[in-house]
C-alpha cells in the first residue's frame, strides 16, 4: 500500500483538494531538501487552520480491512526479528554495560527533542514547547550534548509527542489499522506520522555528513537497547501467544489510545457511538 492513498485517506475529509494536491509529493521522497521542508512546514500549517473538526473516536474494534497484507507483513517482521533484530538487540545488551547503553539512549531521546517542540508547536501547546526546550538546553550543555541527563532530576522529563499526535489534535481520524515493514504496527494516521518525523526532523535537516550518521547510529543503537530492556515482553506477545499477530494489534491501539487520552469508556462512545468507518 503507497503512501498515495495515505494521504487521500486520513486527510481527505479535512482539507481541500488543491492542498491534497500539494501534499502528494511528500511522501514519495524521505529526503527532502531544505527548500521542500519548509514548503512542506507551510502545508502543515495550513492543514492546521483547516482541521477545525475534533478527531473521531476510534472504532469500538479494530478496524484492519487489510488484515491479509498486514499479516503478511507481520510474518516478514517476526522473522526480521527473529533472525536479526533479536540476537543484535541482546549482543548489544550483553557487549556494552548499563551506564553505556543509558548514555545512547540519552543521546537519541536528545535528538528527539527538537522534532517535540516542533510538534508541540503545531499541536498549539506552548506548555509542552517550553518544556521540551528547556530540557534540550539543559541536557546539551551540562548533559555534554544529551550524554547525561541531568534535566529530569531537577523535574524536567520529556514531554514525548509525535506528528501522528498533532494529526490527531488537528481532527484527524486513526483511519484503518496497518502494520509497516520493520516498523512494525500502526494506523493510516500514525503511519503518516512517522514519514513526517523521519523527513522533518529538525536535528535530521539541521545535521550534515558524518554528524546525521552518528546521530542515525546512536537512535538505532537506542533501540536495539529497546528490544533487549523489554526482551521477555516482546518475546512473549510474538512468540508465546496464540495469535501474535492479533496481540500486537491489540496492545498497539491500547496504547496509543491511552497516549491521545482516549480511555476505553471515550472509545466505546457508549449507545451512541457510531463507527465513522462502517459504511
Amino acid at each position: 500500500m503507497g503512501c498515495l492513498p495515505v494521504w487521500k485517506t486520513v486527510l481527505g475529509r479535512c482539507i481541500s483538494r488543491d492542498t491534497r494536491q500539494m501534499a502528494r509529493s511528500f511522501p514519495l521522497n524521505f529526503r527532502l531538501p531544505v527548500k521542500k521542508t519548509l514548503a512542506f512546514s507551510g502545508l502543515a500549517v495550513a492543514v492546521l487552520g483547516l482541521a477545525a473538526c475534533a478527531a473521531p473516536p476510534p472504532p469500538a474494534t479494530p478496524y484492519d480491512p487489510f488484515e491479509s497484507t498486514n499479516r503478511s507483513i507481520h510474518a516478514f517482521n517476526l522473522a526480521l526479528d527473529r533472525n536479526l533484530v533479536r540476537p543484535a538487540a541482546k549482543g548489544y545488551g550483553f557487549l556494552l554495560p548499563a551506564p553505556v547503553r543509558q548514555g545512547v539512549s540519552n543521546v537519541a531521546s536528545n535528538l528527539d527533542l527538537p522534532a517535540d517542540m516542533a510538534n508541540g508547536a503545531l499541536q498549539g501547546n506552548p506548555k509542552r514547547v517550553v518544556q521540551n526546550g528547556f530540557r534540550f538546553l539543559i541536557n546539551s550543555t551540562i548533559g555534554v550534548l544529551g550524554l547525561f541527563d541531568p534535566a529530569t532530576p531537577i523535574g524536567v522529563p520529556q514531554d514525548k509527542t509525535d506528528f501522528g499526535e498533532t494529526l490527531h489534535v488537528w481532527g484527524v481520524g486513526e483511519g484503518p489499522y496497518v502494520e509497516l515493514p520493520a516498523f512494525g504496527p500502526s494506523t493510516m494516521r500514525d503511519a503518516v506520522g512517522t514519514a513526517v518525523d523521519f523527513a522533518l526532523n529538525p536535528a535530521s535537516v539541521a545535521l550534515q555528513p558524518p554528524e546525521s550518521t552518528y546521530a542515525t547510529g546512536f537512535k538505532i543503537a537506542s533501540k536495539l537497547g529497546d528490544r533487549d530492556r523489554y526482551s521477555a515482553t516482546v518475546d512473549s506477545v510474538l512468540y508465546d501467544s496464540a495469535d501474535s499477530y492479533a496481540q500486537a494489534r491489540l496492545l498497539y491501539l491500547q496504547n496509543r489510545h491511552f497516549e491521545l487520552g482516549q480511555t476505553a469508556e471515550s472509545a466505546s462512545g457508549g449507545d451512541d457511538f457510531i463507527d465513522p468507518y462502517e459504511e
